[in-house]
């Protein structure tokens, strides 16, 4: 038995899996992020313990016995957010998340003063990485920095409560900018950006190692054995990809969660950051892959679902389904940057923006036009990663935009590539954490990283597709017309 945690931005799950590939148990606990001032995006690292706990507490409840014949515990989370400790371990400052928008100024700088930086850690310096975080928080609170003895990523403060070792891995840590991805070590050049130095990161291992034992207390309150196995783990996207079989070249995924990210696995670094493309670690060694990102994908829906107090997102989907294809054509655009966007304009100032409003249209119409707009900037992704030589024939589909056929046939038609839903996908990063675990406890890649069972596929409608073409060029004309406007 394996126990997966993922520590996601408004949920963290645990999942325990049995050595048959059987889901044995899954339990949620929701998160709240604050956002005191615009562009700013942080949580309480404390709360992610509560959650942890308070999950833990509901399996021992419902599956003590399973519990009991846990053998390893894996990791998974949100990227990029930086949790600073003093020398005593104590929380400065709550977390500036992966969202959080602060940080332009002192990207450009970082760009401005090293050049090289995107060839070393296969990025562009974006608000949402951890060093530009850092860079923001030397100039405004110095008082703060000057305390600083160690920078986590969110699960890798986890782990430091779990298991009294501060570790990170190969896939988050190449999220910091901080990260040499190709040599995959830290690099002195980036970390110098930040005034940091390597003593004030955590030790590396692989996604697929052990990282820590779990500490006896935590043991005996949760129905644990004492000592079991922590796995280095990995970054919420890489984790998900363990968890869906995608780790091999040519293997993809779309997911649909808070944010939108096509990831696609590679053999070697393949750095595009031109087109604001992320090149990472993956969580397996020899193994990197390269993601497009956009900051609101269903999390756009869930806005526009309750700014018009519609009662559930699947039922706004119902409505948009049920339009005209004459009302679709008429609907408004929709810019989806609600957090601003990453790939492809590396823009944290970006808005949402409604355009073509008429007294005609209904919540349908703007609920048509969200759905569209974000399948137009995974589009804008999906053709940043081409031009960088990524393709795939297929792209498995997760996360909670998933569940609408739908929304899924009109992002294939709007990708040319069929969308995929496997059974069990859902579990992403917590089932990838848990297998995660298990190869750190001594499985085989190909033992443990089946793909899952087909449940539906969507194909590409070339007809859609045709018919959408002349809204999505007007999306990418709104944008550019609108970008100064937005500050950049």
């Amino acid at each position: 038995m394996f126990l997966g945690i993922d520590l996601g931005t408004s949920e963290l799950k645990l999942l325990l899996l049995d050595e048959q590939h059987r889901i044995v148990a899954t339990t949620g606990v929701a998160l709240t992020v604050q956002r005191p001032r615009p562009l700013w995006s942080e949580q309480n690292p404390a709360a992610w313990w509560a959650a942890l706990d308070e999950g833990m507490a509901r399996l021992k409840q419902d599956h003590a016995a399973a519990l009991t014949a846990v053998r390893g515990i894996g990791l998974s989370g949100q990227m990029h957010g930086a949790v600073t400790l003093d020398a005593a371990g104590r929380v400065l400052r709550p977390a500036m998340l992966w969202n959080d928008g602060r940080s332009g100024t002192e990207c450009a700088e970082m760009m401005a003063a090293c050049p090289e930086l995107p060839a070393i850690t296969g990025n562009l310096a974006m608000p949402g990485f951890t060093a530009p975080k850092l860079a923001w928080m030397r100039r405004h609170e110095p008082e703060l920095f000057a305390r600083i003895a160690r920078v986590l990523l969110p699960k890798d403060w986890l782990r430091l409560q779990l298991g009294g070792e501060a570790v990170s891995e190969m896939s988050d840590a190449a999220g910091t900018l901080w990260l040499d991805v190709a040599r995959r070590r830290w690099s002195p050049e980036a970390l110098a950006l930040t005034g940091l130095g390597e003593g004030q990161m955590p030790r590396l291992v692989e996604g697929s190692e052990a990282s820590a034992a779990l500490k006896p207390e935590l043991a005996a309150r949760w129905g644990l054995r004492p000592g079991i196995t922590i796995a280095g783990g990995g970054g919420d996207n890489a984790a998900s990809a363990v968890g869906m079989g995608v780790v091999r070249p040519g293997d993809g995924f779309l997911s649909l969660g808070t944010s939108g990210v096509i990831f696609l696995c590679n053999e070697r670094f393949s750095p595009n950051p031109a087109r604001a493309v992320h090149a990472f670690c993956h969580a397996l060694p020899n193994t990197w892959h390269q993601m497009s990102v956009m900051l609101s994908a269903a999390s756009a829906l869930r806005w526009v679902t309750q700014l018009l107090g519609q009662p559930g997102e699947a039922a706004l989907i119902d409505k948009v389904a049920a339009l005209a294809p004459a009302r679709r054509e008429g609907a408004p655009l929709f810019l989806p940057y609600l957090s601003g966007e990453r790939t492809p304009h590396n823009n944290a100032n970006a808005q949402g923006v409604f355009f073509g409003l008429t007294h005609e249209h209904d919540a349908a119409a703007l609920g048509y036009a969200v759905l569209e707009g974000v399948g137009f900037g995974l589009l804008d992704g999906w053709q940043a990663l081409q031009a960088g030589g990524g393709t795939a024939e297929s792209l498995w589909l997760v996360g909670g935009g998933a569940r609408s056929e739908w929304w899924a046939k009109l992002l294939a038609s709007l990708l040319g590539t069929r969308l995929v839903n496997g059974v069990g996908a859902e579990a992403g990063g917590a089932l990838g954490a848990a297998r995660l675990a298990w190869l750190a406890c001594g499985g085989t890649v190909d033992e443990v990283c089946r793909r899952p069972e087909i449940a539906r596929v969507a194909e590409p409608d070339a007809t859609l597709a045709a018919a959408l073409r002349p809204r999505h060029e007007r999306f990418q004309r709104l944008y550019g017309a609108l970008r100064a406007e937005f500050g950049q």
